[in-house]
């Protein structure tokens, strides 16, 4: 089931071309293994190497009638190749080739997942340090809490998805193994030795020991992991939507000029991919679900993870791809308010420098409890009339006998509440002058200089 925004490369991968090349590769390795060890005529070997073939139309006309798609796809080929198709499938069971065959296609659609995530670290990076002194209000809880940088949020991005890279590539390792050990993992019929010689022909590994399938808690963990990346996705639009909020302005999705946001509202500008992101990560991590439930099936197989998978996986695949690359543009794109920023951290006339003040009562020898009665008796007052925070401190000789102006004054001050970034992107970037080199070198358009 392939969503209709599917891009052509991962469209191809699902389709129902690719996955029966997939299979004819994998049944033209096992022959040609199997004619190596002396199990099959090398002549037919090479007979079905040469005239193996297929039509998917065929293909779906006799599985109508026999209702088994691997005996579909064998009758079909062998009404192809001809007397020599009897060595065809020789040895093998359907979910030797359908198993193994899909341990290549999601080898396939995760090399363009591995690419997608690679963009989205680079245009994160390149976005942090843009705007890594760009001052703007830290929240907790949805309320101004301390002074952050734009760049700081961006750098933390960056950082999840490169652990999202990290994850992921174990997860699409772990993914990269074939079997061929027959009807209940036993190897009645071929051996290990011909399993793993298979495998290393078709670039994947001989599972250490299967059922008749590949066991699932491999795809639970791969598509539990792409759950995880849409979650990021998920938090960054998130994030991203609430700056758009009219009463923040901080941050915006990029709006063309023929663009509409509402049909009643001609003002509207809306975060619609926000929120399509937002909304499209609840079916990845509802898929995942899905595949968690696939780890259990009876005995050495049953069937009920076959009709799940086949929407999970090239849903879940397609669909991060596709958040994937949305993200990026939508991060590459968006404009960036750096005076709405200020004048919002300014919003509260200085109550988020309530903590240093409180931590310099402490260090001259006022208790914590009276220390912060001291701070929030100011601070409620300054909510609830709308006055000068750091006015009403300045004015509390109770403050003033205990700490010097200067150190008042210095609480305040907003370079020392970020001294600390330079560090902190020390430390997630591991070269910090290339990445700057980067981010001023890089052609950008101007629509994402625009200020307000």
């Amino acid at each position: 089931m392939i969503p209709r925004y599917t891009r052509p490369e991962m469209g191809r991968i699902w389709s129902d071309e690719n996955r029966f090349r997939t299979w004819l590769a994998v049944e033209v390795a096992a022959t040609e293994t199997l004619a190596e060890a002396g199990m099959v005529p090398k002549p037919a070997a090479k007979s079905i190497r040469e005239r193996a073939d297929f039509s998917v139309e065929r293909i779906h006309e006799i599985e109508a009638e026999v209702r088994h798609d691997v005996i579909a796809f064998t009758t079909a080929v062998a009404e192809i190749v001809g007397p020599d198709a009897r060595w065809f499938h020789y040895g093998l069971t359907s979910n030797d080739v359908v198993d193994t065959a899909q341990a290549l296609l999601i080898k396939q659609a995760s090399s363009l997942i591995a690419q997608d995530l690679a963009r989205l670290a680079e245009v994160l990076e390149r976005r942090a340090w843009e705007f890594k002194d760009t001052p703007m209000v830290g929240r907790t809880h949805g309320i101004h809490a301390e002074p952050i940088t734009f760049g700081f949020k961006l750098a933390n991005w960056y950082s999840e998805t490169q652990r999202n890279i990290a994850r992921f590539k174990a997860a699409a390792e772990d993914l990269r193994v074939g079997k061929f050990s027959g009807a209940v993992g036993i190897f009645a019929h071929l051996t290990p030795e011909i399993e793993e010689q298979i495998c290393a022909r078709l670039g994947l590994k001989a599972a250490a020991v299967s059922s008749q399938v590949i066991q699932r808690d491999r795809h639970a963990h791969y598509l539990s992991t792409l759950a995880v990346i849409a979650s990021t996705l998920d938090k960054i639009a998130t994030e991203i939507r609430h700056l758009q909020r009219t009463e923040v302005r901080e941050a915006e999705e990029f709006f063309t000029e023929k663009q509409k946001g509402s049909s009643a509202m001609p003002h509207k500008r809306n975060p619609v991919t926000s929120e399509q992101i937002s909304g499209l990560a609840r079916v990845v991590r509802g898929n995942a679900q899905a595949g968690f439930e696939n780890v259990a099936l009876w005995h050495e197989r049953d069937i009920s993870h076959s009709s799940t998978e086949r929407v999970i996986l090239p849903d879940s695949t397609t669909l991060v791809d596709y958040l994937l690359s949305k993200t990026a543009n939508l991060i590459e794109t968006m404009f960036v308010y750096p005076k709405r920023m200020m004048a919002n951290l300014e919003s509260t006339h200085g109550l988020i420098f309530s903590g240093q003040l409180l931590l310099d009562l402490v260090e001259h020898g006022v208790s914590r409890e009276d220390a912060y009665r001291l701070v929030q008796a100011h601070a409620m007052r300054a909510w609830k009339e709308g006055l000068d925070f750091h006015q009403l401190v300045l004015a509390d000789k109770e403050i003033t006998e205990k700490v010097p102006r200067k150190q008042i004054e210095y609480a305040f001050d907003l370079p020392r509440q970020l001294k600390s970034v330079d560090k902190i992107f020390a430390r997630v970037f591991p070269n910090p002058a290339a990445s700057r080199t980067k981010s001023t070198s890089h052609p950008r358009s101007t629509r994402t200089r625009n200020r307000r």
